[in-house]
């Protein structure tokens, strides 16, 4: 287009890609303005298990497209939830910040919450605090804290920053679990609430923007000073509470 003199600048055409534009004020192509950018949105999604985090899928299987409502704009997910996992799925217009909200790099919390069979005790859980390796995979810190437990039957609740494939599902069956019920209950900032299974909610511009805002600020894990033991905000691994979320655990399938 450049070379072909479509594209000026304040009514002169380029004559070159290597042009560093401050803004599109005053370009054009073919004499039309180029508008600037939408700004970017994202969504909250209450995925249902028993879908796919895909636009289609070869043998037909429902996705999370086919139950999007219509007239919205084109979205892409922010990571992926299982076929049987439930819960926060975020969906967004802009490859940007679909990448941001996915690096490990960015830090972004993930949180879930899991109904587990089997037996488990606290400390167990607090290890992986330090990572652990499952086949040859190795995991970053995962803050692990039971919840309640009914006979041996357990509510487990799990924030992660990384977001690897069947992360939660692998490292719970490695300590002898085996997971009934797995949902993503925050992404970062945005929670999902009491939002209904298969209903879509925009986050609001202003609640995005300073997000965003946060995250260019945020020091990347790696720049993130390790507790030290002695440290005033350091807590022993054994002498951390017991955290009872005040959430009330969803027994009930939906």
């Amino acid at each position: 287009m450049i070379a072909d003199g479509r594209v000026a600048l304040d009514g002169v055409a380029l004559t070159t890609p290597a042009t560093l534009l401050r803004s599109l004020r005053g370009v054009t192509v073919d004499g039309v303005a180029v508008a600037a950018p939408a700004p970017a949105r994202l969504f909250r999604f209450h995925k249902p298990p028993g879908l796919l985090t895909a636009e289609r899928d070869p043998r037909d299987r429902p996705t999370i497209y086919s139950r999007l409502p219509p007239g919205l704009p084109r979205l892409v997910p922010v990571g992926r939830l299982d076929l049987n996992t439930e819960g926060l799925l975020l969906l967004t217009t802009d490859g940007e910040l679909k990448r941001q909200l996915e690096l490990p790099a960015t830090g972004v919390e993930r949180t879930y919450r899991a109904r587990a069979f089997g037996d488990v005790r606290q400390e167990q859980l607090e290890e992986l605090i330090e990572g652990v390796e499952v086949e040859g995979v190795r995991y970053g810190a995962i803050d692990a804290n039971l919840e309640r437990r009914t006979g041996r039957n357990v509510w487990i609740e799990l924030r992660l920053t990384e977001g690897k494939n069947r992360e939660v599902r692998r490292v719970l069956e490695h300590l002898g679990l085996k997971v009934s019920r797995l949902i993503r209950t925050a992404y970062g900032p945005f929670g999902l609430g009491d939002l209904a299974a298969g209903a879509v909610e925009e986050i609001r511009q202003h609640e995005l923007m300073a997000f965003r805002q946060e995250l260019r600020k945020a020091p990347r894990p790696e720049q993130r000073p390790a507790p030290v033991p002695g440290d005033p905000g350091h807590v022993p691994r054994k002498a951390r509470p017991w955290r009872v979320s005040p959430r009330r655990a969803p027994d009930r399938q939906r």
